[in-house]
């Protein structure tokens, strides 16, 4: 049957000082990103209400890119209905692509005046964003000046950063030094191609952008990195956990004396406290965390699960658990009988019989399952010979579309199609104009343009 989470079979990551021996870098983890944001969010609006005591500016570095947005959306909150104002604000954004209209629906200028600019009183005279449309011999000075305007306006006070598969921070992709400053670089290509749907083709993403560099962002007094969602776990390990080099710039914040990474539960997944609990301080074992501790030992030491030994066990951690449990050969037998009840030819569960072991239960029978699938395909590609056998054993099987995929077809691919079917239906005056309204459009379109 579907597992069903309850206090005995979760657990919980250990939170004492001991279990964070591996990291670097002060890390807050939250059950969400909602959560998350707003404690960020909390910290930079009580920054503003202090200074506006006393009189001063609070200057923020900012981010774009879908990380920061939930804070800009608290950050707005906060001033329409709680009456914080921005006016003693100073921002300094992080960077830009080159060239860049800022008009464009991929400026960095449209970016924050959508999601924060244009709902506060900010005055437009605090909002700095690196300027895309310069020409590319005034791009050095300009550089130069956007550090002098940094340090006129007495530092940054607190600077937002995400961080890229890459472990960019800003634009600084690998090879970045630490003393680097603001100026003009060139885009890594797993950062172009991260990018590459939103602007519709890897063709059309600026290979350039203007950036703060690894030591203006190090001169902030203050840093918080937001990081949301398993992808960015990996990154998040080496950053936090790992030694400090170039090819992961992230890594140089673990320098900084006032620094801290704010994740949600799926980003921190692989740092050891929550990965590996039981390296880094004795576990409350149950179910759930022995199966995931026995799976770890068998990958770890590329072992079958049935031939480890007290000793692996004893090696790697886990002594409690073979105290607790008695041997290596009982827990074994026990995770290898849970992994093989989860194998079946019966998805939605084999009528008329015993279904206790089974991952599925036999009734109802026939069953009606319903698929959440993010774009079109992804329901055949990830599982379609599931759905097949649903469909063969009786049972009604429905797919959910959560998105519409139109994005994904590229335009070139659009007008083919339509050749096709306008081919086959020559007489169809309907389509025949259809197509010719379509073709138009897109001779007109701009890269990256919605349809």
């Amino acid at each position: 049957m579907a597992e069903v989470l309850t206090k005995e079979n979760t657990y919980e990551f250990p939170k004492d000082e001991e279990s964070r021996k591996f990291e670097k870098i002060e890390t807050h983890i939250h059950d969400n990103s909602e959560d998350a944001s707003f404690y960020v969010a909390n910290e930079i609006a009580e920054l503003i209400r202090q200074r506006q005591r006393q009189g001063k500016h609070a200057v923020l570095g900012l981010a774009t890119g879908s990380t920061p947005t939930k804070v800009y959306d608290f950050l707005v909150k906060f001033h329409k209905e709680e009456g914080l104002s921005f006016k003693n604000v100073i921002t300094f954004n992080l960077d830009e692509y080159y060239p860049m209209e800022p008009d464009s629906i991929h400026s960095y200028v449209r970016f924050m005046k959508e999601h924060l600019f244009d709902h506060i009183d900010i005055k437009p005279a605090n909002v700095h964003v690196p300027d895309g449309t310069l020409d590319k011999e005034d791009v050095r000075e300009y550089c130069k000046a956007y550090e002098q305007k940094i340090e006129q306006a007495g530092g940054i006070d607190i600077q937002v950063l995400g961080i890229g598969r890459t472990g960019h921070i800003g634009f600084n992709e690998p090879g970045s030094t630490l003393t680097s400053k603001t100026r003009l670089v060139r885009l890594d290509r797993v950062t172009r191609l991260d990018a590459a749907s939103d602007f519709f083709g890897l063709e059309n993403v600026p290979i350039k952008a203007i950036t703060m560099g690894v030591g203006t962002i190090m001169a902030a007094k203050r840093i918080i990195l937001m990081a949301w969602g398993e992808g960015k776990s990996e990154v998040i390990h080496y950053a936090v956990e790992g030694r400090i080099r170039e090819s992961v710039p992230a890594t140089f914040l673990q320098n900084h004396d006032n620094c801290s990474f704010i994740l949600d539960h799926a980003a921190a997944s692989s740092l050891a406290r929550v990965n590996t609990p039981w390296l880094v301080s004795e576990c409350k074992w149950n179910e759930r965390l022995i199966k995931k501790a026995t799976l770890w030992l068998s990958e770890k030491l590329s072992k079958a699960i049935l031939k480890l030994t007290n000793e692996d066990y004893n090696e790697y951690g886990m002594g409690n658990l073979i105290a607790e449990i008695g041997s290596a050969e009982h827990i074994n037998l026990m995770v290898f009988n849970q992994l093989q009840s989860t194998i079946t030819g019966w998805p939605g569960g084999k009528p008329n019989a015993d279904d206790s072991a089974r991952p599925e239960r036999k009734d109802p029978y026939p069953k009606r399952s319903l698929i959440f699938s993010p774009h079109p395909d992804d329901d055949v590609i990830s599982m379609g010979g599931t759905l097949l056998r649903l469909v063969d054993q009786g049972h009604e099987v429905h797919v959910a579309y959560q998105t519409s995929g139109n994005i994904a077809v590229f335009d070139d691919e659009v007008i083919r199609f339509l050749d096709f079917a306008t081919d086959v239906q020559q007489d169809n005056v309907t389509l025949q104009k259809q197509f010719q309204d379509v073709r138009a459009f897109l001779n007109s379109k701009k890269p990256g343009e919605v349809d």
